[in-house]
């Protein structure tokens, strides 16, 4: 029996990067703004601009900082108005992750977050890979109701954590879609497909465009050490477009038993 073909969710860091990712055939995006530090919301602007440009379905990373998952009050009402606004915008789902002190899904604020989204799709993100038992985590996130699980295995990347990853596919089931991410590109997705069985999978596609500034002051740096500020770095259709491929290869090879 055949399966269907690989869904590439494509995280984007600017709306450049959003149509890029459509262009390419990506299936989804993930929007986010400061990569850098794992990704946090957008801007109001960013996404209304996103989700009027969009065909494919949008999903917006709702994080109000980056650092850990142990939100204070005030951060939390944060993110409550920043579902609202999503929601409002018709934005096709959100993407949160929330740890209690001891390391567990925060459940109760997790779920009272699903419900603020609804009829939205939920994805819980790698909050899940610092969580202290995998499993128990699976289990939490499962009952509160989230659609997705963004996952690298609770490792560096999705290929050193592959054999959890089956093995959190196996344990979902069909209660909640296992999406790996962290460390997927080319070269490794359709190995990732064979060893995990996942059909989404969730990747920047990057690369480097030269800034159209003629004039270049070196002298002064507003970014961090070492960032070349005159190399703009964004989805690349044409990347996304050979990863889907990629993907889809390794697909046939693992359908085939090869």
């Amino acid at each position: 029996m055949s399966k269907s073909p690989v869904l590439l969710e494509i995280c984007a860091g600017s709306v450049t990067s959003c149509l890029a990712a459509q262009e390419g055939g990506a299936g989804r995006v993930e929007f986010c703004d400061n990569l850098l530090e794992g990704g946090t919301t957008p801007s109001y602007g960013a996404i209304a601009s996103a989700r009027d440009k969009l065909r494919i379905p949008l999903n917006v990373i709702i994080r109000p900082r980056g650092g850990d998952f142990l939100y204070s009050d005030v951060e939390f009402e944060v993110m409550e108005r920043d579902i609202v606004a999503c929601k409002k915008l018709g934005v096709d789902g959100v993407v949160i992750g929330l740890l209690t002190a001891d390391g567990d899904i925060d459940v109760t604020r997790t779920r009272r977050l699903v419900e603020l989204a609804a009829p939205m799709q939920v994805t819980f993100h790698r909050a899940f890979d610092v969580a202290r038992d995998p499993f128990k985590a699976l289990e939490d996130i499962i009952a509160t109701g989230c659609n997705r699980l963004l996952t690298s295995g609770q490792e560096a990347s999705a290929p050193e954590g592959a054999a959890l990853i089956g093995k959190l596919r196996e344990a979902a089931g069909e209660r909640l879609v296992i999406m790996p991410g962290a460390g997927v590109r080319l070269n490794n997705i359709a190995q990732l497909v064979a060893e995990t069985g996942c059909v989404e999978y969730h990747t920047s596609a990057r690369a480097p465009f030269a800034s159209g500034m003629r004039y270049h002051n070196e002298r002064v740096k507003m970014g961090g050490p070492g960032q070349d500020e005159y190399a703009i770095v964004e989805t690349s259709a044409d990347l996304v477009k050979q990863i889907i491929a990629k993907a889809n290869e390794g697909g046939e090879h693992h359908r085939r038993g090869g």
